[in-house]
């Protein structure tokens, strides 16, 4: 289809087409705000040059020109903010993946708490660690929550509230013993299992802080040197 259609003082009639809706140019050049003023499109949102083939969509910022005097005519559109919560407050997000990391940046969530995807019944809610992606382009609104850190470790075969992410070795000692007080001829030897994912078992020595799992098991032994 012919982009030019006619005149007007002198100037050619250029066709182009913004969320699939024919508009007339009468100027070779367009800037993106031009294009977003035409349409009535908010000037914050993400413009975008449709590119035929296997060539990816161009991004068209407010400022940038775009030639309509080339062959065919040019198809522009806007990428859709998509929308979830936190904590029942409304959001958007201009690109199809969140890190757990910019949800608790967004929903201002501390670090002693955690951060669940919405799973309707009787599915489990999903944790979100920080480094988890989450892909808001799926059917349906996600919904996030946070809630106050509570795992259960077991010290020594009896179990302790903790509300923190992680553990120092000087903690874990103090719950196995605790009237420990650091002394040269005393060392305590802590080991677990049922840890996180990256190492789900180990040792930890004096200085080391590690993260926490619910159900964790560390075993804490004393020795006292000659």
């Amino acid at each position: 289809m012919d982009k030019i259609l006619g005149h007007e003082n002198g100037k050619n009639k250029l066709l182009l087409t913004i969320e699939g809706k024919q508009y007339d140019w009468y100027e070779e050049y367009i800037t993106g705000e031009q294009i977003k003023h035409l349409a009535g499109i908010k000037l914050d949102d993400k413009l975008f040059l449709k590119i035929e083939g296997d060539w990816e969509d161009e991004p068209i910022s407010n400022d940038q020109r775009v030639n309509l005097a080339r062959p065919g005519i040019e198809h522009f559109y806007i990428q859709k903010r998509l929308r979830f919560t936190i904590n029942k407050k409304e959001f958007e997000w201009d690109t199809q993946f969140i890190t757990g990391k910019e949800i608790r940046e967004l929903g201002q969530i501390g670090e002693n708490e955690e951060i669940f995807l919405d799973i309707e019944k009787p599915f489990k809610d999903e944790v979100i660690a920080d480094e988890t992606k989450v892909d808001l382009a799926r059917p349906g609104e996600e919904h996030f929550i946070s809630k106050p850190i509570h795992y259960i470790i077991i010290v020594n075969s009896r179990e302790h509230e903790w509300k923190e992410k992680k553990i120092s070795y000087d903690q874990v000692v103090l719950l196995a013993f605790p009237n420990y007080v650091p002394k040269p001829n005393e060392v305590y030897t802590v080991t677990y299992k049922r840890g996180v994912t990256q190492k789900p078992e180990g040792s930890m020595v004096k200085g080391d802080t590690i993260c926490v799992k619910n159900k964790m098991i560390f075993n804490v032994t004393a020795t006292t040197k000659s």
